[in-house]
């Protein structure tokens, strides 16, 4: 007998089978889907300070928005990127030709430290220069084949990245054009109170935003001035370094020092000592305060996740989801506390409680909004 429970259970895993199918297929450009929405995110207040300027007129504000971005995000992207495959390019070929041999460097290193620490490293067994010099030149060799070859395959697939740039910028129209109606769409399909469901959306949405103005701007920024230091400083590739030096910036606290700390040791011990101290007091001065202050103030205080959150979930989300994940992970863990949050709230909240957190939600949009029969 078919009851309209059956009926209800076969619905909701018809329902579920679509929907994981859909998820599916889509798969292939979840990047361009999930920039899609972040740069409409990001730029909805421009959009809507420009559709009240046009009277309401939503699609061409949306085009004009879109005009926008691809000026000051997408146009400057493309040609960092054209510099950094020419330059991972001529990194490989120096790698195979010879010109840059890594086991040169570190025993030019090797040779310049004094006899002492040569002695003292050789008894714990850290210094047997040919193990050491191997496998260090090896880990240089691997890492730096691995990076250009990334490189490479971004120019050599040139037309699946125009494919997912495409994809990427007329999504972005109609979610700038519509993204209030998509958001109420959502909003209604949730089947959760409709306060939870606006308070964890815009939770997800502060932290989308504060994750891309402090994660991303913090790594531009050292990204940049890491490069100009190793331009000033006469060092080959130093578009290509100061891309390497963004994308490692998107981890706290170490980051970008993986790059220059090395080349500022190797300065050091090859006699440019002006340079490498130059260097280091740049590296830890400069583009450290960057790091140290504005990452904080962008990041944290927006999101009002922990420091150590925040790393985690950025590390956690690196390994799983890759470059996207510096931002999935940061949203995860906002969506975790918030959730938590909720729920505790509905468990053991009093009406007094409650009446307090209606009071103060319009002055804290972080609270969480009352559970039903609070």
């Amino acid at each position: 007998m078919i009851t309209p429970a059956l009926r209800r259970a076969a619905f909701l895993l018809l329902l579920a089978l679509v929907t994981v199918a859909f998820f599916w297929i889509i798969s292939p450009f979840f990047g361009a889907v999930f920039w899609a929405m972040v740069l409409a995110l990001m730029f909805m207040p421009v959009h809507r300070r420009l559709c009240a300027r046009l009277r309401g007129r939503d699609t061409l504000a949306a085009l004009g928005t879109l005009l926008f971005c691809m000026v000051i995000v997408v146009v400057p992207m493309i040609f960092v990127v054209g510099a950094m495959v020419d330059e991972a390019t001529g990194f490989t070929q120096r790698l195979r030709t010879g010109e840059f041999n890594p086991r040169t460097y570190f025993e030019q290193i090797q040779n310049a430290l004094p006899g002492w620490s040569r002695d003292l490293l050789g008894r714990f067994g850290l210094f047997n220069a040919q193990d050491v010099v191997d496998k260090l030149t090896a880990a240089v060799v691997q890492g730096g084949q691995a990076l250009t070859t990334r490189a490479l395959a971004i120019g050599q697939n040139t037309l699946m990245l125009l494919v997912n740039l495409g994809i990427m910028l007329y999504l972005l129209f109609f979610f700038l054009r519509d993204g209030r109606d998509l958001a109420q769409t959502i909003r209604r399909a949730v089947p959760m109170q409709t306060q939870h469901t606006d308070f964890l959306l815009s939770k997800f949405a502060t932290v989308v935003r504060a994750t891309v103005k402090g994660t991303v701007v913090v790594a531009l920024v050292q990204g940049m001035l890491g490069g100009v230091a190793f331009a000033f400083l006469g060092i080959h590739g130093a578009v290509l370094w100061g891309v390497v030096m963004s994308v490692l910036s998107l981890l706290p606290a170490i980051g970008a020092a993986l790059v220059w700390a090395p080349v500022a040791i190797y300065l050091i011990a090859t006699g440019s000592m002006i340079e490498g101290l130059g260097l280091a007091a740049w590296g830890a001065g400069v583009m450290g305060m960057v790091d140290n202050l504005l990452r904080p103030i962008l990041v944290g205080k927006e999101t009002k996740l922990p420091d150590y959150l925040v790393l985690l979930s950025t590390i956690g989300g690196l390994s799983i989801f890759g470059v996207n994940g510096f931002l999935i992970g940061p949203a995860i863990a906002a969506l975790f506390v918030a959730t938590w949050a909720l729920f505790s709230h509905e468990e053991g909240a009093t009406p007094e409680d409650a009446a307090v957190a209606v009071a103060a939600a319009p002055a804290d949009e972080s609270a969480p909004p009352p559970a039903d029969g609070a």
